[in-house]
């Protein structure tokens, strides 16, 4: 049975949305950290999602690190060359 949506469940935006994906970005740096790749792959393609729905001016309110992170760092782990998960087993 589907969970009901209570009034709450409205679209994140503004400050609440920026929050948000400066939580996954954090999340997903900390499965990194603790070499739990699949949940940080999950963690990154929600954080991105989430991403790149702020406007330009919203995206220089999340931190810097967090950015370069997002955007750079991890795109060379996560990124479309890679080999997908689970491919050899």
């Amino acid at each position: 049975m589907p969970a009901k949506k209570k009034p709450s469940d409205k679209p994140l935006s503004g400050a609440a949305l920026i929050k948000e994906v400066c939580r996954r970005i954090r999340v997903a740096r900390s499965y990194w950290d603790a070499h739990n790749n699949r949940a940080c792959r999950g963690e990154r393609e929600k954080a991105m999602a989430l991403y790149e729905t702020l406007s330009e001016t919203e995206r220089d309110k999340v931190p810097q690190v967090l950015r370069v992170w997002l955007r750079y760092r991890s795109e060379k782990y996560f990124g479309e060359h890679r080999t997908p998960p689970g491919g050899g087993r």
